[in-house]
């Protein structure tokens, strides 16, 4: 329940091909830490790579348990796609309405995040694909920190079995 499928270091490392080789048809992003940094600024590369997918028809949400609408509406209108916002992750029903918007099932969707506790979990409980990635930055919010040391044992054990 807490292991991805798949482990990148940068967002940006998910390519359409991977995407194409997995049957995925759509992808499920977390926001915070995911897509922009803490000081609520998409990097290029990531806005680029989006833009990219979404271009090669790769369907995209965004899924945040974040309750800050105007922050997520910014993000996803900077790329041009859907969100949900306080999607209490990793309970089931942000992630469902997410799959009903994206008309997908579920083993064609994966979910995009850096945290192992919400978007993973999430996403296994669901049925989807998960693919965790490192956050944009080691600064975390108060209540994410305390979970990292966590985590980043697992990403130990996912490289080193990766190898």
């Amino acid at each position: 329940m807490i292991y991805p499928n798949e482990y990148f270091d940068k967002i940006d490392k998910i390519t359409i091909e991977y995407l194409q080789k997995n049957k995925i048809k759509a992808l499920i992003l977390d926001m915070d830490n995911t897509l922009i940094n803490v000081k609520e600024e998409m990097p290029e590369n990531i806005e680029n790579w989006a833009k990219g997918l979404k271009g090669q028809g790769v369907k995209l949400i965004i899924v945040s348990n974040s309750n800050k609408k105007s922050k997520i509406e910014k993000t996803a209108n900077k790329i041009g796609i859907k969100y949900i916002v306080f999607a209490k992750k990793p309970l089931k029903g942000g992630l469902k309405k997410a799959m009903k918007i994206l008309g997908e099932k579920p083993e064609n969707i994966a979910v995009v995040g850096d945290q192992i506790f919400t978007d993973i979990i999430g996403g296994n409980r669901c049925k989807m694909k998960t693919i965790l990635v490192d956050s944009l930055e080691s600064k975390d919010f108060w209540y994410t920190a305390w979970k990292r040391p966590i985590e980043n044992r697992i990403k130990r054990k996912i490289t080193k079995e990766k190898k």
